[in-house]
């Protein structure tokens, strides 16, 4: 990952200018300006300032510090099997489809075609198209038609003429008139060079933002269906605590219990009810941002719902290699634009060191009646040529280069940590996943223990084996484990697609009419 090496050359550049510099302030040496320097280059025609060269992938083999497993551990129940990481393979353009969900596919598609924040990035992309129509246009002359017809009075005595009275007269004037900035230092093809940049840069937007919208539509329909787990399984323990209250007061009525019993299961009952209206409020808070995120109200969004019985786990996982996740991240790319543009911008600021050269003429008719306008002898024309070169101005010329500079090292800089943050999203996205599944692994372990062990205090309660604090215990702990195991399952899900996010999304991929272009 280093700095272009055409950046590298351009301190020969700068001393040239500095060379013709110094020949045009000659008046320190009393001596004109000396064309010899610069001749050459006037003639070739060619752009001063570096050429881009694109930053080198960093030389690594591995996102993670330690040696991924070809896959990951299994466990019981849905969403339990292994994960395999594919070294090389690539990644289709709606690898959202691996969720196998007709729901979430319909939904992305809406969001696509609704979503304002994509809406506004195209829109981004449309400004920068004309704004390189805008750069391009400054290499053709400019070409205007003018015509104006005057009326005035002359007054002999205007320029101390005694003799002759004041007349009125008729003026017409039609001219066309042309001028032309020749780009002889490549100024005007720097700056274009920077427009197309910034076209690529914004290309690159759209697709940062695709991903986002996909990736972020996928995640909240997954947190819906953990939430929605969570309160079916939370609705499930109100009513085995019911049941369990029912018993206990019955005994209670018998002489089996005391009322200590009966209030501690009302308490555990009432607790176990409070968690539920936490979790329906994440639900209805995301069902909104759901809403949102497809360019939909809340209210007239019409969202399916979502489980995590509905959702199946990819099992096969890409893993790019890291040479290519440049190439594939569109934030990556993006700032590489950026870059470039930087570096083209040192190119315009290097030209203006340079005398600026530019062609006017006009062609036209001129006289006292219109009917004689066209006349031939009524013909007008002009050709101006103009080689403007700064002398003076405080130094602002070489601040503005010095000024390019920086920003190029400042685009450099945020280049490499844009690529450093990518290679984090990957490693931690590979780590979490082969963490999510030994995790998952042993909350289902640990929930049908806690389910088994409650199962039989139940049995030994109602024998009257045990005291009712254990069943107590025994039904706070399987809770815990049923929830965890929810949690941990949904994690699985969300940092799969937190991966293919982190590898760039498969945009490469997609057909031509299916681009968000």
């Amino acid at each position: 990952m280093s700095c272009p090496k055409a950046l590298l050359k351009m301190t020969q550049g700068y001393k040239l200018f500095n060379l013709c510099l110094e020949n045009l302030t000659g008046m320190f040496h009393v001596k004109l300006f000396n064309l010899s320097s610069c001749a050459l280059l006037l003639l070739s025609g060619c752009a001063v300032g570096p050429d881009f060269e694109a930053p080198s992938s960093p030389q690594t083999t591995s996102y993670t510090e330690s040696k991924l497993p070809k896959k990951t551990v299994e466990s019981k129940g849905k969403g339990g099997h292994s994960q395999f990481f594919i070294d090389g393979k690539d990644i289709p353009a709606d690898w959202w489809h691996l969720f196998h969900s007709k729901p979430l596919n319909e939904l992305i598609e809406r969001g696509i075609k609704k979503s304002p924040t994509l809406q506004a990035a195209q829109a981004a992309l449309r400004q920068a198209q004309e704004n390189l129509r805008i750069s391009v246009a400054a290499l053709y002359p400019f070409v205007g038609l003018q015509f104006y017809p005057e009326r005035q009075r002359f007054n002999p005595a205007v320029f101390n003429v005694t003799t002759g009275a004041p007349s009125t007269f008729n003026l017409f004037n039609a001219t066309v008139n042309v001028s032309y900035t020749l780009d002889v230092f490549g100024g005007i093809r720097r700056q274009i060079e920077a427009s197309e940049a910034q076209l690529d840069y914004q290309k690159f937007e759209v697709e940062a933002t695709y991903l986002a919208l996909t990736a972020n539509i996928v995640t909240t329909v997954i947190t819906e269906a953990s939430l929605r787990s969570q309160i079916q399984a939370t609705e499930t323990l109100i009513t085995l605590q019911e049941k369990t209250l029912t018993i206990i007061q019955e005994k209670f009525k018998l002489g089996g219990a005391s009322r200590l019993d009966v209030l501690a299961q009302e308490t555990q009952l009432a607790q176990t009810r409070a968690t539920l209206p936490p979790l329906k409020n994440n639900l209805a808070k995301v069902r909104d941002a759901l809403a949102i995120l497809i360019g939909d109200l809340p209210s007239e969004a019409k969202l399916p719902t979502f489980t995590l019985d509905d959702l199946t786990l990819p099992t096969d996982l890409p893993v790019s290699l890291p040479s290519h996740l440049i190439q594939q991240r569109p934030d990556i790319k993006g700032a590489e634009a950026l870059l470039h543009a930087a570096n083209a911008q040192i190119g315009v600021s290097m030209a203006n060191l340079f005398p600026q050269v530019n062609l006017t003429g006009a062609y036209g008719f001129l006289s006292n009646q219109i009917k004689t306008l066209f006349e031939h002898q009524n013909s007008i024309w002009n050709a101006i040529a103009n080689v403007t070169q700064t002398v003076f101005q405080g130094g602002a010329l070489i601040a503005k280069y010095d000024a390019s500079i920086a920003a190029f090292d400042q685009a450099f800089a945020q280049y490499r940590q844009t690529v450093l943050q990518g290679f984090q999203n990957v490693a931690d996205s590979l780590s979490a996943l082969e963490i999510d599944a030994e995790y998952l692994q042993a909350q289902t372990n640990a929930e049908t223990a806690a389910w088994n062990t409650y199962s039989l205090t139940q049995i030994q309660y109602k024998g009257g084996v045990i005291p009712y604090l254990a069943l107590l215990d025994a039904e706070r702990q399987y809770h815990l484990a049923r929830i965890n195991r929810i949690q941990a399952q949904a994690a699985r899900y969300a940092d799969t697609a937190a991966l293919f996010q982190a590898l760039g999304g498969g945009w490469w991929n997609r057909m031509p009419s299916c681009n968000t272009n």
